[in-house]
This record gives structure tokens, sequence and C-alpha cells, in this order.
């Protein structure tokens, strides 16, 4: 439930800190004092759209915080939980910025977080109802889910859903392949024709790289043979350096005991050289050999590259994605000759999931008839405490044809009424008359409170057009509904005004030269007389005040 709303520098408040109690609150106060900007507060703590004009003349920002206090598992807490949003002793508060430029900010428990979020926290937390609100329940597209919160047919409707969308994705599938085999029959010629030619060709990835490394090898072979001809020419000229080295080996050898230990390096080394002077030569004549400067060699890397690049420009691909082509025209022709059996596999699953999808939304439909009749029911027994004893509320469950069939189900959903015997039922919005709208939207909220996980709930004016006996029965109304939720009406009415457990005077002065919007809760003698000016106007009577005391069940 709302405990605390904080207000600042807001059109005509600058500071306002309310604290709000279970059960019925009521908010009065004369035409212009600020009502309306109370509930604008509220809106924009909870998401609503922002506009500079809420800034306070003067200031650079205006602000808002609301808090809650929600009970242990209310959906919101999946929500926050999903957006990493902590949450600590079940409390909830909500805070929106908005600056002079028309620019605003939204947090959740200190953290930064969407406009969308906030709404979507707030459509949980609190329901702002007013005379002539084309949103909630004044919406048809809202009937269907409101007829199956009630009825707590929420589970069937997303059994039904889930159907929907299976048989929706099974029939996207079956276009696509009837699709892709109808186009591949119109050019099975010429895949045939390109995988016949890639076939012959056999392209392997990393080919035309390994390729074109080995054309530019052979392109200088002719200079890489003389230098390794030069090369052995040089070591074999003469007797050889392999010889010369030995030689100088065998001088050294023959004096090698004279020389006292001094030679050994050198003939170590020498030996070193001789070896590494070995394996230079056989490298060199590997190398020659290696070399194939036949001109037939070369004329088949060209052509073999040329070929490659040539297909590749061909199906406008890569040389590299050469192969995966040839895979991918062979899947295709493949289609055509399985594509038959992949089509009825996926016809006949397509005829499944629709199947189960009637099944499931015939059984919702026959659901939702019997959930409607308990609750029209219910609501038409809350008409003639409201003195609309004559008037009917029905809800029409109007099958569909096959091409208006949706994730819904198969039927739409309509909150119609009837306000005279006799005269045909029409849609809530354009029927009731604003008095009688009021009263029908009270008993809905009386209805549907006992299924809402909404805990907040706020009429603006819900008696609007109405008095007497009929104001004293929406008072007794709320009073009810306010067993259940917590209830928040703006009230030109003192017969509403005295069902409140709370009462909330909204008044408007002068301050500092300034006007500004004062909030007081009345209490006792200050409560009988703010009712008694509901009774009587500016001149408060005698009469006037015993009439308040008899609202308020005081003695006489």
């Amino acid at each position: 439930m709302l405990r605390r709303l904080s207000i600042r520098n807001v059109v005509l408040i600058d500071k306002l800190d309310l604290d709000f109690h279970e059960g019925l609150s009521v908010l009065t106060g004369e035409t212009g004092a600020g009502k309306s900007i109370l509930l604008d507060s509220l809106g924009l703590a909870l998401g609503a759209r922002a506009d500079s004009g809420l800034v306070r003349h003067g200031n650079d920002k205006a602000s808002v915080t609301a808090t809650f206090q929600l009970p242990a598992g209310h959906p919101v807490f999946g929500l926050l939980h999903e957006q990493d949003i902590d949450i600590e002793d079940d409390e909830l508060v909500v805070r929106r910025v908005v600056t002079a430029d028309g620019r605003s900010r939204a947090y959740i428990n200190d953290q930064s977080v969407s406009i969308g979020i906030l709404r979507d926290v707030g459509n949980y937390c609190v329901e702002i109802q007013g005379q002539f609100d084309q949103h909630g329940l004044l919406d048809p597209t809202t009937h269907r889910a409101t007829l199956d919160a009630h009825g707590n047919l929420t589970q069937a409707a997303l059994k039904v859903r889930d159907h929907w969308r299976n048989w929706r994705e099974t029939q996207k599938e079956l276009a696509s392949a009837q699709a892709r085999i109808t186009k591949a029959r119109e050019e099975e010629e010429w895949l045939r024709h390109a995988v016949d030619e890639l076939d012959k060709l056999a392209p392997v990835e990393g080919e035309e790289e390994q390729l074109a490394e080995e054309r530019q090898f052979l392109m200088h072979g002719e200079k890489l043979v003389a230098a390794l001809g030069d090369a052995e020419n040089d070591l074999s000229r003469g007797k050889g350096a392999e010889s010369a080295i030995r030689s100088a080996q065998r001088h050294l050898e023959r004096e090698l005991e004279k020389a006292d230990g001094r030679f050994e390096p050198i003939i170590e080394a020498l030996d070193r050289a001789a070896i590494e002077l070995e394996e230079a030569m056989r490298a060199i004549s590997a190398a020659q050999a290696d070399l194939n400067l036949d001109s037939g060699h070369q004329e088949n890397v060209e052509e073999r590259l040329f070929a490659l690049r040539a297909a590749a420009r061909k199906y406008n691909v890569p040389a590299d994605g050469l192969h995966n082509l040839m895979k991918d025209f062979r899947r295709q022709i493949e289609q055509l000759e399985f594509g038959e059996q992949e089509l009825e596999r996926l016809k006949e699953a397509g005829a499944k999931y629709r199947q189960s999808f009637i099944e499931s939304a015939e059984k919702l439909h026959e659901a939702r008839k019997k959930a409607a009749a308990k609750m029209d029911g219910a609501i038409n027994a809350e008409l003639p405490p409201l003195r609309m004893d004559k008037a009917r509320f029905i809800t029409e469950i109007i099958a569909l044809e096959e091409n208006e069939w949706g994730p819904d189900g198969l039927d739409r959903v309509q909150f119609t009424v009837s306000t005279n015997p006799g005269s045909p039922a029409g849609p809530l919005n354009k029927i009731a008359s604003g008095g009688e709208l009021s009263r029908f939207l009270l008993a809905l909220k009386v209805v549907l409170a006992r299924v809402s996980a909404v805990p907040s709930l706020v009429f603006d004016e819900v008696d609007s057009g109405v008095g007497g006996a009929t104001a004293a029965a929406i008072g007794e109304r709320l009073h009810l509904l306010a067993q259940e939720r917590q209830i928040l009406v703006i009230t030109h009415s003192p017969q509403v005004a005295a069902r409140g457990r709370t009462h909330l005077n909204i008044a408007k002065r002068e301050d500092a030269g300034a006007m500004v919007t004062r909030v007081n809760e009345l209490v006792q003698d200050a409560r009988r007389e703010e009712i008694a000016r509901m009774l009587a106007g500016h001149s408060i009577t005698a009469e006037a005040r015993a009439a308040a005391d008899s609202l308020l069940g005081l003695p006489a």
C-alpha cells in the first residue's frame, strides 16, 4: 500500500509530505485548490508523461517520491528481481525528477531505471480511475484479461497462447520451406550445372593462397637455381672447402702432442665447421632437387589458380568459399529430392498445433462463459445499492471468424451495459452517463478487488453527478472496498467524505506573495466543519453542522 507521498516544487505545491493509512482515505477541498495537482504528482511518480509545466515557477526541477509497503510475494518483486533492483524490508521507493526543460529521471530504491520500468512497477502498485478515464476498465482491449483474472483463467489463457505460438511458428516454417523449394525448382537446371562444374573443379579451402605462393616462387625459379649452383661451385672450387678443412686438421693433429693442448680448441672448431659444411652441401643438393622448373608444372599451377579465381568471380564468392558454396548448392538440390517429405512433416505438425490450439481455446471459451456469468451476477448485485436497480451489466463473449483468431483465443470479450429495461446493451464507455459510468466502474472495482494484485486504488470524483441517497450508497461501497484494498478518493460529496477513515483537506493560500497548496489531516471538529461546508457552501449553518453530525454518526 501507499505509505508516503513527498512532493517538491510541483505547480502550486512547494513542499508536501503526506502519510497514508489503510482503509478509505478521502481528499476534499474547493475547486481549484490543487486536488488534480496531487493526482498528477502521484501519476508522475508512477511513470506518467513528464511535462516541464509541472515544475513550480522559479525552480529548476520538481520531484515526487512515493513509498510503498507491499506484502511478501507481491508480483512486483519478480519484476524488480529481473532488473537487479534490491528490496529491503518489503519497502519500495519510487522517485521521479523533472527539470525545467522537460527532461526527467526515474529511480527505484535509489537505482536509476527507465521510465518504462517505472511505469510497469507503478501499474503493479496503484490504479488511478478517473470519471472520464479512457484507460483501464473503459478500454475494451483490457476486458478479456480482466475476465480471465476474475475467473482464475490466466494459466488456461497462457496455454492457449503457447499453442497459438507453436501453430504460427510452424506455419512460418512451412511457408519458408515452400518458398525455398519453389525457388530451387525454378533454378534446378542451373543448380545442377553449377554443382557439376564445381565438382569437377573440386575446390579446397586454402588452396588459392597455397597456389599463389607456389606460383610466386616458380616465377623466380631460375634465379634461385643459379644462386644454389654458384654456392655449390664456390664450396667445391679446387679441392673443395671440406678438403681444405680436413687437411688443416691433419696438419695440426701431427703436432698435437707438442702443442701442450693449445691445438685442441682449433681442431674441435675445424671439426664443427666440417660437419656444418657437409650439412650445407646436403641442403643445397636437396633444394636443387626440390626445385621443379619444368615449364609444364608452372603452367599447371597457374592454370589451376586462374580457374579457381574465375569460378570465384562467376559465383561472386571468395575462392575459399567455393567449397561451401558447392555444399550449399547440393543441399538445395537435396531439398528438391527430400523437400516433399519436409513439407508433409510441417503440414502435419501445423495441423496438430492448430487442433491443440482450437481444443484449448474452446475450453477457455466455455470457462470464460461460466466466469462471465458469475462476474455479471456479482456486479449486478452491486447495482441496486448504488441506485441502479434497473441497470444491467453484461459481459459479451463474441465468437470470432478464423481470420480473427489470435493468441488470446477464439473470442472477443466486451463489457456492455443496459441502463433501462428493454434498452439494448451497449459498450460500457458509450452507453452510461457520467454518473452512471462512475457507479458501474465502482461496482466493477468492488467485485474485481478480490482478485487484483494492485494494493491501492485511487478514484477521482467517482461520485460526480450524483447526490443524496446515491452518493451515500457510493460511500458505502467504497467503505466496503476499503476493507480489502487501500482506497484514496477525491470527492465533492459529503456522504462519501463522511465514510473515510482518514480525511485530508486540500486548500490553496497565499504564502510570501505566492499561492501554494497545503494539505491537512482533519479530525473531530475540523472534519465536522469541512463536511458541513460541503453540505452548505461557504455559509455554514447550524442545520449543516447537524447534518454533518448525522453523516459522521455523532450524537446530536
